[in-house]
């Protein structure tokens, strides 16, 4: 059974930093797409970061490239993402999921923690 379970969300003034952690389990993070992706109050979910440990690559949404990296540790299961600079708008929910290879859609889906950025 695969579990996601993200943390080190909070409140953060503007300017300020933070780390998510996703912890997996069930699933080796080599042979899986590890994403990020963050839902606003009121919007749509919307992607963040994504990375494949397999050697694909990492890529980014325009709007956090050069704040936030994604980052993994292979020996503890979990993947990060280190957010810098945050702005009010950066404040959503933010989940970790997990694609399996060949597939478009993620197949697995943490619970969420909360990110909330003061202005």
């Amino acid at each position: 059974q695969v579990q996601l379970v993200e943390s080190g969300g909070g409140l953060v003034q503007a300017g300020g930093s933070l780390r998510l952690s996703c912890a997996a389990s069930g699933v080796p993070l080599r042979s899986v797409v590890m994403g990020w992706f963050r839902q606003p109050p009121g919007t749509e979910r919307e992607f963040v970061a994504a990375v494949a440990l397999f050697g694909v690559g990492i890529n980014y949404a325009d709007s956090v490239k050069g704040r936030f990296t994604i980052s993994s540790d292979n020996t503890e299961n979990t993947v990060f993402l280190q957010m810098n600079s945050l702005k009010p708008e950066d404040t959503a929910v933010y989940y970790c999921a997990a694609r399996l290879p060949g597939n478009d859609a993620y197949d697995y889906w943490g619970q969420g923690t909360q990110v909330t950025v003061s202005s």
